[in-house]
């Protein structure tokens, strides 16, 4: 088990996973994009690969912006499903059923709905990850870590999502979210299995319970 530094896991650091101040999806102007090439052949190979994995469980180590640390379990089903369970006494789990992600806090009642199409996690999850245009921002390969940059500015403003993968076995390693502030948030996976059957209640939000907590307030009072 994950062993926690006090107070490491809040809601901000949970909300960091999902791109943070990204999904205002506030389009900051005179940003310019990478003036090297990216070498988008490779890694459009690399995200057809990844694309091909339609189901996938393991466990994960997240790295705050602020240097927090947690992690947990996580399944994920393409297209747009993923749920990441913390462990400890945080209470928290975040749930992507296709359309929207909600941050659930067992703990203190409350559940923030977004929709997933305004966080990054969408090019992660997508059923077939497109990279045309400009959002390959940066290819990096060295021989244990290929590295891909992405950024789709009409969907999420200035965040980007920087993947890396082995450059054998195209297996995604880890990711990288960085907000608009240029604030970074890690997501490590291992312990990976590919290919897994997963229960479709895995992925399921109650919509009800998050309006009526949402109408309550925090605590669910």
């Amino acid at each position: 088990m994950l062993k926690q530094c006090p107070n490491s896991l809040n809601r901000r650091a949970v909300l960091a996973l999902l791109g943070g101040a990204a999904l205002s999806v506030a389009v900051l102007g005179g940003a310019t994009l990478a003036q090297a090439a990216p070498d988008a052949a490779v890694a459009q190979q690399i995200a057809n690969h990844f694309s091909s994995v339609r189901t996938m469980s393991g466990e994960f180590v997240q790295f705050g912006p602020r240097g927090e640390q947690s992690g947990g379990k996580f399944y994920l089903q393409r297209p747009g499903k993923i749920r990441f369970d913390y462990e400890g006494k945080s209470g928290y789990r975040v749930t992507a059923d296709g359309t929207s992600v909600v941050i659930d806090n067992k703990k203190m009642r409350t559940a923030d709905l977004y929709p997933l199409s305004k966080t990054p996690l969408k090019l992660l999850l997508d059923s077939q990850i497109d990279l045309s245009g400009n959002k390959v921002q940066q290819v990096k390969q060295e021989p244990d870590l290929t590295t891909i940059k992405l950024m789709d500015r009409s969907v999420f403003g200035n965040a980007t999502i920087t993947m890396m993968f082995d450059p054998t076995s195209y297996m995604l390693k880890q990711w990288t979210i960085t907000d608009a502030q240029g604030k970074d948030t890690t997501v490590m996976i291992f312990n990976t299995q590919e290919g897994v059957n997963i229960d479709a209640s895995v992925f399921a939000i109650d919509y009800n319970r998050v309006n009526q907590l949402n109408v309550k307030g925090p605590g669910g009072r």
